[in-house]
């Protein structure tokens, strides 16, 4: 009995069959399309400074300031406070919930759950306005190479 390939009933089939590998990448990409909206909306969502003109500068004045040391020291507008009284101190200290804005500035080594709390206590209060202050690092400034030769045409 000799078998051919291309003589008899059945044939041999030497394509690969795309249909189901299609199938599922499309399932995939609907199932990543729905999921996406709903990790979006979970994530933080954090304001960061931007430099601007004066107008900046008149409303730092009206800003709240918010430091925690690597260590947990929480202070507002200078004032050290115990964890527990944030809420306390910045409903003593905000005047105006809706315009005035609070900046929370924390250390690179602070845990998070302390920056967490402040910004409990400062949405618990009402506070419209709330941002992350960084510390921006100035780059080195360029310094010229003195090995270099300058060869000018004569």
């Amino acid at each position: 009995m000799n078998v051919s390939p291309g003589n008899g009933k059945y044939k041999i089939i030497a394509e690969i069959n795309m249909i189901p590998f299609i199938d599922v990448s499309l399932v995939l990409l609907i199932i990543f399309m729905v999921m996406t909206p709903f990790l979006v909306k979970s994530q933080l969502k954090v304001d960061l400074p931007k430099a601007e003109s004066a107008e900046q500068a008149a409303n730092e004045k009206d800003m709240i300031d918010v430091q925690i040391d690597k260590d947990g020291a929480i202070s507002v507008n200078g004032q050290t406070v115990p964890p527990d009284a944030v809420e306390a101190a910045l409903r003593n200290v905000v005047l105006d919930v809706e315009n005035q804005p609070v900046v929370i500035h924390a250390d690179r080594e602070v845990p998070f759950q302390s920056v967490v709390t402040v910004m409990d206590a400062a949405k618990k209060i009402g506070v419209a306005k709330l941002g992350v202050g960084v510390k921006q690092e100035i780059p080195p400034p360029d310094k010229k190479r003195r090995d270099t030769i300058s060869v000018q045409p004569r």
